[in-house]
């Protein structure tokens, strides 16, 4: 990125325009025409979520959540996704729902966490997607049900996220909510060999030996 550029970025985010403090906030981060710096982008975020931004937000419950720059503190993380969430981040509504899964930052809520996967779902998320096949997989926050396990697990997979790839498979290898197939149990599970999904390798090699 040249320097014009981010000086354009620069003098546009102390206007204060949301957009480019949050743009700004992202070159920090990444270290991009920038020197890295966590603290400067957790600042810039800061001015862009005062004005309600929904991706600053976000970007501030990243930090928190994995201590970027600061000490981690998974409730401030919970705090910033919830707002993001509510204004329909759907990458803030699955992380949120994550840590509604693990009790992490806030107590542990199967049925907030599946409300919160299904809302970003609704935006096409591949990992609110995964994450709801799990829950109707195991009967975490809701009724077992392989069926529509196997429906969620599909639209991720479709998308390319390897955990859906590699359950898919393994549902239709055992014929869980769907006929049992093996041809496409291993076409499923060969996709997420091929992202470096490790099970998914290690039965791609015994298949062939």
């Amino acid at each position: 990125m040249n320097n014009d550029l981010i000086e354009e970025i620069k003098s546009i985010a102390l206007q204060g325009n949301a957009d480019a403090q949050v743009k700004l906030g992202l070159l920090y981060i990444q270290g991009l025409g920038v020197p890295q710096d966590y603290i400067l982008a957790r600042q810039w975020f800061e001015k862009a979520a005062k004005q309600g931004n929904r991706d600053a937000e976000y970007n501030l419950g990243v930090i928190y959540e994995n201590g970027n720059g600061i000490p981690q503190n998974y409730k401030l993380a919970a705090e910033w996704y919830q707002k993001a969430a509510e204004k329909g981040r759907s990458n803030a509504q699955y992380n949120l729902g994550n840590l509604y899964a693990n009790g992490v930052g806030v107590a542990q809520d199967y049925k907030i966490a599946k409300e919160w996967f299904e809302k970003a779902a609704e935006q096409g998320n591949a990992d609110g997607e995964y994450s709801l096949g799990v829950m109707y997989e195991y009967g975490d926050g809701t009724a077992q049900d392989y069926k529509i396990a196997v429906e969620w697990y599909q639209k991720a997979a479709t998308q390319g996220n390897v955990n859906a790839q590699f359950n898919l498979g393994i549902l239709y290898a055992k014929g869980l909510g769907v006929s049992k197939n093996y041809e496409i149990a291993k076409q499923w599970i060969e996709k997420a060999a091929e992202q470096g999904h490790e099970n998914a390798k290690i039965i791609i090699t015994q298949l062939a030996s």
